[in-house]
């Protein structure tokens, strides 16, 4: 993985393709490269690091022509490397591809291929799909593409050219997203619809095993036997302006910022005459009142929401919920029949692990709601029913709104099933709706205090190691802010349930580790002061995020973050903020690369 764009109609293909992979920038990678066919002949540029690497060598050697492939690469089989970045080419340059996904059984294909005779270039497991393209080829383009996808094993998108046939470009999926742009007089590919926005509104998202042939004019689809297949044209709605900064320096603080916002026009979307409404999920009530049993699976940032999700599912619809991290899920052979449901939690709805995990529980009939920012998803298209988390685009590679978003969704979520369940009253949800729709105004104030937040990563940038702790509710929120920390400044951090803390953990403190403390007022609050009282008779550094008004927090504290005051189960909404902003501000103490965290990419579509 990580970005794929292809192009072929009248246009400067480079250009195209340069514009689409800037789009892609934020998924996250560490070489790019690109394949134009000139003058009959294949043309490769490849650079390691950022676009602008390849950009300087293009504008060195330039290249021109009407189609082409370009890939912005996350290192899986083979080092970050020039010779391992995409396209990669046959031996006799006959043949070009870029790839996103793994291909599982590449080694003893490729020990096949050189008992052959075919010469490896690079390291990866892509190169394998390239010579055997070439080993298979017999003057039919489609033909060979489909002789060599059911050879793989593993998950693949591809986008392909020839010079035995300048006029075509080939896309086809298996497990990794891949999208058709149609134009006029021109069509385009992509693993991601953001590359698309501003080239075309119509397009068609392959399922697994399809098959996309492209030319000028015509667009023709095909399953991996070969039979010709009819594929629904949808729409794309995002507008341009939702990809952009927005005036701010970066995406994940715009992002940040949007928050308010988010919650907002989720309101005005689900609650209507102080009801909830989830109408367009197509799970009647018979059905939702019989559900005993919730599995929700995830996978970072969405396990953490799953977390505080499973709090308020048991709160308010007294329904006995687990929470899995799906790449264990899909493995442990679960135990789920029954009046189970499965919820399906990822931000981009292309999280491999995600899928892999629904797809076990739709195998044993157990009915999936996907929880997506994508209703395009392949998530979202195979769940028995899908809510939109109405986040918008999320650019930043560390998830900041549409968690809150997942949250929100959730305890919506909880509140309707507690109705249907006759489990909460109907003034009791209404009081629950009210203080729903007192966070935005909550967030802002959080947001006006950005500067002094600012002021407090000055002073703990140089720390190495970091601990976050908190209880009941808020634990998730701890894994959560030390995860932000974690992927965009590159320190140290952990999160424990801090009464955990003492079998074990608590070795790490000395004088030297600041320690983060959620301890806003609520239930566990008296327990939250005395952990933290364990951590100061041991010299740790505490920063805490306390509620407005608490002001002997401070005697305990080194620092202390106000947040306002809200009831217990949405404290983790209002008490993630400050995290987000702490670990940016650091980041950018750190000087990292905020937007595009090293090593990590925004959608992970590979085991």
């Amino acid at each position: 993985m990580c970005g794929i764009v292809g192009y072929i109609g009248n246009k400067s293909a480079d250009s195209v393709l340069l514009v689409g992979l800037e789009r892609l920038e934020y998924r996250g990678y560490d070489s790019a490269g690109i394949g134009i066919i000139e003058d009959g002949e294949m043309t490769i540029r490849k650079r390691e690091g950022k676009l602008k690497a390849l950009n300087d060598l293009l504008r060195e050697m330039p290249v021109s022509g009407n189609i082409g492939i370009a890939h912005t690469r996350w290192a899986t089989h083979g080092e970050p490397t020039t010779h391992n970045a995409h396209p990669h080419t046959d031996s006799q340059k006959k043949f070009a591809l870029v790839h996103n996904g793994i291909i599982e059984n590449y080694a003893e294909l490729k020990e096949e291929l050189i008992k052959e005779g075919y010469i490896f270039q690079s390291e990866t497991d892509t190169e394998v799909i390239v010579h055997l393209l070439s080993k298979h080829y017999k003057d039919n383009f489609e033909q060979a593409v489909i002789k060599v996808i059911n050879l793989l094993e593993g998950s693949f998108a591809l986008a392909i050219i020839s010079e035995y046939h300048p006029d075509t470009l080939i896309g086809a999926r298996r497990g990794s997203p891949l999208i058709v742009g149609k134009g006029k007089g021109e069509n385009f590919l992509a693993s991601d619809i953001h590359a698309l926005v501003n080239l075309t509104k119509t397009v068609y998202y392959l399922e697994d095993n399809e098959i996309a042939v492209l030319k000028r004019e015509r667009l023709s689809f095909f399953n991996n036997t070969g039979k010709s297949i009819k594929k629904e044209e949808k729409h794309i709605t995002i507008e341009a302006k939702a990809i952009d900064k927005a005036g701010h320096e970066h995406f994940m603080l715009k992002e940040i910022m949007e928050q308010p916002r988010i919650i907002s026009n989720i309101i005005e979307k689900r609650i209507r005459d102080n009801k909830i409404h989830f109408s367009h999920i197509p799970m009647g009530n018979e059905y939702l009142v019989r559900v005993g049993r919730i599995i929700i699976q995830a996978a970072g940032t969405s396990w953490h929401a799953g977390l505080v999700g499973k709090f308020m599912i048991e709160e308010f619809a007294r329904v006995h919920t687990e929470v899995d991290i799906s790449s264990e899920f899909r493995y442990r052979n679960p135990v789920i029949e029954g009046d189970t449901l499965m919820i399906a939690i990822s931000q981009s709805g292309e999280t491999a692990d995600t899928i892999a995990g629904l797809r076990e529980a739709k195998s044993k009939f157990i009915k999936v709601l996907g929880l997506v920012n994508n209703k395009e998803s392949t998530i979202a298209r195979e769940s028995d029913a899908v809510i939109d988390i109405l986040a918008g685009p999320e650019i930043g590679v560390a998830s900041t709104k549409a968690y809150i978003a997942q949250i929100i969704s959730l305890f919506l979520w909880a509140l309707y099933i507690a109705r249907i369940k006759w489990s909460l009253k109907k003034e009791t949800v209404e009081q629950y709706i009210q203080e729903l729709k007192d966070l935005p105004d909550k967030i802002e104030q959080i947001l006006k205090q950005k500067d002094k937040i600012e002021k407090l990563a000055k002073k703990y940038a140089a720390k190495n190691n970091f601990i976050f702790l908190g209880r009941s509710y808020n634990y998730p929120t701890a894994f959560e802010g030390a995860l932000k920390l974690k992927e965009i400044s590159y320190i140290h951090s952990t999160a424990y349930q801090a009464g955990e803390f003492k079998h074990g953990p608590i070795a790490l403190i000395d004088a030297t580790v600041p320690v983060i403390c959620i301890v806003t007022k609520g239930e566990i609050y008296p327990k939250m002061l005395s952990n933290i009282q364990e951590v100061k008779s041991r010299k740790g550094i505490i920063i805490t995020i306390a509620t407005e008004g608490d002001e002997s927090i401070k005697k305990l504290s080194d620092d202390v973050i106000y947040v306002p005051q809200t009831i217990d189960i949405l404290s983790p909404v209002v008490n993630v903020i400050p995290l987000q902003l702490l670990a940016y501000y650091i980041a950018i103490q750190r000087g990292a690369d905020v937007d595009q965290p090293r090593n990590l990419a925004k959608s992970v579509t590979v085991e």
